[in-house]
């Protein structure tokens, strides 16, 4: 029987990656939820709960554990550095088992302060200045003491512009200014405390604060870092470390996070699953890495879902320049197909090709996908042949789109369009 995991919130960066790493295991069966009500999360997790306490409620707990009982979970997964804190700290009152390290290492990592008054003697830090009246190098980079991203950052080149934004944050630290390139470490401890895996990666492109252009980085300095940070912390599955090269090109701790890293689906496509080992680590499976070596890098931005308030039971879709385009078979729309056949609907081939169509249908291997071909004259009307009663129709011909749309009042699809009617709710 699968485990059933409970990602909370779903839809933050952390857990819409928890989501790609984890929603086609044989082993574990996930369940997304959120306080929000706007949020990605309910567009990709097929299991969706809109829960109504938040972390700070008093009755969070409470509801976390009706939870845990009602749908049967047996792990959760903390998807923001502040609920990571505060499910770490009240584990043992949690009905299920809670991935991530201990309270005390949480906490350190949640504050910046805390974080580089641990670790100003093992690694490098940033220089704090403490006193704006003090001999202070200009620009500084002002950050909160707790916080994520780059929210709530500023970087300041006068005493006035520091007086400024601290009138905004009075827990912003005024740290020294790191003009070199930024890096992310992903890291996996063991039971064992042992440090199994870690892997750099170069932040190229940043976003809010997230890396959206990252690519693998070899560095000796990164090992000597996290075992450094591993020997300090109590540190348990996965985790992550962020440095930056200061103007002689040292390398500076930034933040640790005890938490799945947005852009950890670099190191899965090379093979190493975090989150997966860190599941397989709480139910004490002994695990191996098998790292692929190939160059890869991997880019991303906003992606579109959408939900389509239409029931349908039947596709028409056309052939030429639409199903097949340019010599080949279009992915989105196969995809949707086959979507479609997971779903019970129905699909028919509705085209005008000239020619052995069957015969066409074979070269591309798609000959058996419909469950009814229908192949007309090139003067005949598609709308004649289509059974308006839950049908949709994809065409790349605005012509046809048109004609079907005001006859028979039925939800009609250009080729751009289709990404509209896919489901990634896993």
């Amino acid at each position: 029987m699968k485990k059933r995991i409970l990602v909370l919130p779903c839809g933050s960066e952390t857990g819409l990656e928890i989501n790609r790493a984890l929603a086609y295991s044989k082993d574990f069966e996930l369940v997304g939820a959120s306080s929000q009500d706007s949020n990605h999360g309910r567009y990709v997790y097929k299991n969706y709960i809109k829960i109504k306490s938040y972390i700070d409620d008093v009755n969070f707990i409470e509801e976390l554990n009706w939870l845990v009982n009602k749908y049967k979970i047996d792990f959760i997964f903390p998807a923001h550095d502040s609920v990571v804190l505060k499910l770490s700290e009240c584990r043992n009152k949690i009905e299920a088992t809670v991935i991530c390290p201990s309270y005390e290492t949480c906490r350190v990592c949640r504050e910046k302060s805390r974080t580089y008054e641990l670790f100003k003697n093992i690694v490098k830090t940033p220089i704090i200045y403490r006193n704006i009246h003090a001999s202070i190098e200009f620009p500084v980079f002002l950050k909160p003491n707790v916080g994520q991203g780059s929210k709530g950052t500023y970087l300041a080149k006068s005493i006035e512009e520091i007086e400024f934004y601290r009138k905004l944050d009075n827990t912003l630290l005024i740290l020294e200014y790191l003009p070199g390139r930024e890096y992310t470490v992903d890291c996996f401890t063991d039971r064992f405390s042992k440090l199994v895996f870690f892997g750099g990666r170069e932040r190229k492109r940043i976003y809010n604060g997230i890396s959206v252009d990252t690519c693998p980085i070899e560095d000796s300095r990164f090992k000597e870092m996290a075992e450094k940070i591993n020997n300090t912390l109590d540190m348990r599955g996965v985790w992550f470390f962020q440095v930056k090269e200061n103007k002689d090109g040292e390398f500076v701790l930034l933040e640790i996070g005890p938490r799945v890293a947005g852009s950890m689906g670099l190191y899965r496509s090379l093979g190493v699953n975090l989150p997966l080992l860190s599941l397989y680590d709480r139910l004490e499976v002994n695990t191996k890495l098998i790292p692929n070596s190939f160059h890869i890098e991997m880019d991303r931005a906003l992606s579109c879902k959408f939900n389509i308030n239409y029931y349908y039971e039947n596709i028409y879709v056309d052939l030429d320049d639409c199903l097949i385009q340019n010599g080949k078979v279009n992915p989105l729309i196969i995809g949707f197909l086959f979507q479609c056949i997971n779903n019970g609907k129905k699909i028919f081939l509705l085209t005008k090709h000239s020619g052995d169509l069957l015969e066409h249908l074979k070269l591309f291997r798609i000959r058996e996908l419909f469950d009814g071909i229908i192949q007309i004259e090139k003067s005949k009307e598609k709308l004649n042949y289509i059974k308006t009663s839950a049908s949709i129709f994809i065409d790349d011909s605005f012509d046809e789109r048109y004609k079907v749309n005001k006859e028979l009042n039925i939800p009609t699809f250009d080729i751009n369009a289709v990404e509209a009617l896919l489901d990634w709710k896993v």
